[in-house]
């Protein structure tokens, strides 16, 4: 076979039986529209939580992992081609495109500003001390009722608008369109006699501005939301007290009510008894057995360091990390070192949540639009909240902040974002101890320690914990976590024997008048495999029984197992779907570069547990969720092809995702082609209530 030399990538999705919604307070204020300096928690405290402060560290040097420690962002600068846009870069962004034309004389919001990477052939050219390649953002901005991306060129000052093609959806929406949308519905008389009908207090509401998906004409050619509220009265749990049926449609540009509807109107809201979780409200009586405190002593301080903010090196591994809104965090440029040659060796350029999509399976009136992009439509890294030392993560971590643009392009600062810690839980990582039979006292145990980057998302109820966690070995295995609370529906159904056996509730009665609704929810994630270099291939190592033949006098055996190698040569032969009884592995490996006994130098690729969407392929959810169609996909590299459901997911057809991408080219290709491993791949991975395993690669070099 012939290696191509394009970039490889591959995605895994997650799937979990939990919601994700976007919840905001109706007081959650938002970033001031006319700030043009930083925001400061100290003033602005309710934008940033009591939590997201400002941490200081001297610039320029190692740093020695210690407990979280306030930081002042304003004189950061960049080290690294890769390291995100600074406070500094991020004023200046906003400066330039004040005057620009497209915004000069128009109200705009921006709803993405990121560094725009550079090529990644520069990047792998670049070694510390090198200049750094030009700077540059890319911007997504709504302005003008039409959405725009931009480049911004940091060094000549130039902004260059791109032309986005036709497409359906809109951008991320922003945290202003988030907390703006819950506020909307009380400029409605309608709205606010109907919640006072329902026996609420206006000032108990709290409201969820939820994304209405995709179903039909009556939905396009303007940005909408549906907003869902709840009673906060004598209970912080107010999940569990749905206003049911009740559905408020938004226009998120012109901030207006655009429809009503009440379905839920004989439905009672739950009661707040024994709702509320917090800990110091529970009754003495119910409180199980307190735990003695535990904790991870490291006498001589922990084995990694971070340099110049985003360098993290640990053991044998070295890679570069920065958060991101979108995705959560980044882990670029992941290098192990080899124990023999003390090369450093390339495993991993980018690795990234690319997309969570969760699809409820109530078609009701006030369920059936609840499929939501969480990375897409919300943003996966903007609702990640300030992790809690001490519980979030353990002692000795480093933490790491975000830094991103509000809608008006000021900076602000996510404190605590990101975490790094030296994990050990007892477990081991290699032993062997050889019988008495041998004569030989032996016994080699050497125990389980292990780097964690992690990061938290609370997306309404639901709480997300991301671990990318590495080992010694070379392995690199992705945690995605699932706490929190369910998000259910108010029901006048109080026992099950109420329940009609004709009647279809779509879950499952959990208490009086509540009901969890069943759901889906796929994790994808992005990794762009350079194992020992972009010269990659893709292979499906299948296991397949042999039989002998009952004449045959040489074995006793009657069959056996036989792993039979298939490179993918076409788009087509690598979209996979995972059979448990017709079982393989499936090899990034790299055929340039051979180890000592002449095998390709490889990493496995290893799924936990899987599930498939079982929704039909026209079902308009399913369409925006098609990249969840196979569970293994390989695609030829495309530079705007990062997110598998596409870059505009909001209110979008379905036209712009993984599943497409991959369509097309088998359209195009003529001829045969040799599939690389560098191009996409999508593993699903199911683990209903308990925590997904997903090992993203396993050295088989």
């Amino acid at each position: 076979m012939e290696p191509r030399n394009f970039l490889r990538f591959l995605f895994f999705p997650l799937t979990l039986g939990i919601l994700v919604l976007f919840f905001t307070w109706l007081t959650f204020t938002h970033a001031p529209p006319s700030a043009v300096e930083l925001l400061d928690c100290a003033t602005n405290s309710p934008w940033c939580t009591s939590k997201n402060r400002i941490q200081h560290q001297p610039p320029n040097q190692p740093v020695t992992p210690k407990s979280t420690r306030l930081r002042d962002h304003t004189l950061d600068t960049p080290h690294h081609p890769l390291d995100p846009l600074t406070v500094q870069e991020i004023r200046k962004i906003r400066t330039l495109l004040s005057s620009h034309a497209l915004f000069r004389a128009s109200p705009y919001s921006l709803h993405t500003v990121e560094l725009e990477e550079p090529e990644k052939s520069l990047v792998i050219g670049w070694k510390k001390g090198d200049p750094l390649p030009p700077r540059k953002a890319t911007v997504v901005a709504r302005a003008r009722g039409a959405s725009h991306v931009l480049t911004v060129d940091l060094s000549t000052e130039e902004v260059t608008v791109h032309q986005t093609g036709k497409h359906s959806g809109y951008p991320m929406m922003t945290v202003e369109d988030m907390t703006t949308a819950t506020v909307v519905p009380l400029t409605s008389a309608e709205f606010n006699r109907t919640i006072v009908g329902r026996g609420v207090n206006l000032t108990d509401l709290a409201c969820l501005p939820i994304s209405l998906g995709w179903f039909g004409k009556a939905e396009e050619g303007r940005r909408l939301i549906k907003v869902q509220c709840y009673s906060m009265k004598d209970t912080v749990n107010f999940y569990m007290r749905p206003i049911e049926g009740l559905t408020v449609t938004v226009d998120l540009d012109t901030k207006q009510v655009v429809k009503i509807s009440d379905k839920g109107k004989t439905i009672p809201i739950p009661k707040a008894s024994n709702t509320d979780y917090r800990f110091s409200t529970m009754e003495q009586n119910r409180v199980m057995d307190i735990l003695n405190p535990i904790s991870l002593e490291q006498p001589k301080g922990p084995s990694f360091v971070i340099e110049d903010d985003h360098l993290v090196k640990w053991a044998n591994w070295e890679f570069h990390l920065k958060p991101d809104a979108r995705a959560g965090v980044i882990i670029s440029r992941a290098k192990i070192r080899d124990p023999d040659s003390g090369e450093l060796r390339n495993v991993m350029y980018k690795g990234l949540a690319s997309e969570l999509f969760v699809p409820y399976m109530d078609p009701t009136d006030a369920w059936y639009f609840k499929t939501y992009m969480d990375a897409g439509e919300y943003g996966f890294g903007l609702e990640a909240m300030p992790l809690d030392p001490l519980n979030d993560c353990p002692r000795n971590a480093y933490y790491m902040d975000g830094v991103f643009a509000a809608a008006d392009g000021t900076p602000y600062v996510r404190s605590n974002m990101v975490c790094v810690f030296e994990s050990y839980g007892g477990d081991i990582a290699w032993r062997h101890a050889e019988s008495p039979i041998t004569g030989m006292d032996i016994r080699e145990v050497r125990p389980k320690v292990t780097l964690v980057v992690r990061m938290a998302a609370s997306v309404a109820n639901y709480d997300y914990i991301v671990d990318w966690e590495f080992q010694t070995d070379g392995l690199i295995r992705i945690k995605v976590g699932l706490s929190g609370i369910l998000m259910v529906k108010g029901t006048e159904y109080e026992n099950t024997n109420q329940i009609p056996n004709e009647d279809n509730i779509y879950g499952t009665l959990l208490s009086e008048n509540v009901i969890g609704v069943i759901h889906d929810h796929y994790i994808t994630f992005y990794l762009d495999m350079d194992v020992d270099g972009s010269d990659n291939s893709f292979a499906k190592v299948h296991i397949e029984r042999v039989k002998n033949s009952q004449g045959d006098s040489s074995t006793p055996r009657r069959s056996y197992l036989k792993a039979t190698k298939k490179v993918a040569k076409t788009e087509k032969e690598a979209q996979i779907k995972l059979k448990l009884y017709d079982p393989s592995e499936f090899h990034v490996f790299n055929p340039t570069k051979k180890t000592r006994v002449g095998n390709p130098v490889g990493y496995k690729v290893v799924p936990g547990g899987t599930a498939a969407s079982l929704l039909d392929l026209d079902d308009p959810p399913q369409k925006r969720g098609a990249f969840t169609n196979n569970q293994i996909w390989v695609t030829p590299y495309n530079r705007s092809e990062l997110w598998a459901g596409g870059l505009f997911v909001y209110q979008s057809h379905g036209e712009d995702t993984l599943a497409v991408w991959s369509d097309s080219l088998a359209l195009r290709s003529k001829t045969v082609r040799q599939v690389t491993y560098g191009e996409m791949i999508m593993i699903e991975v199911y683990s209903g209530v308990t925590n997904p395993n997903c090992i993203a690669g396993k050295g088989i070099g």
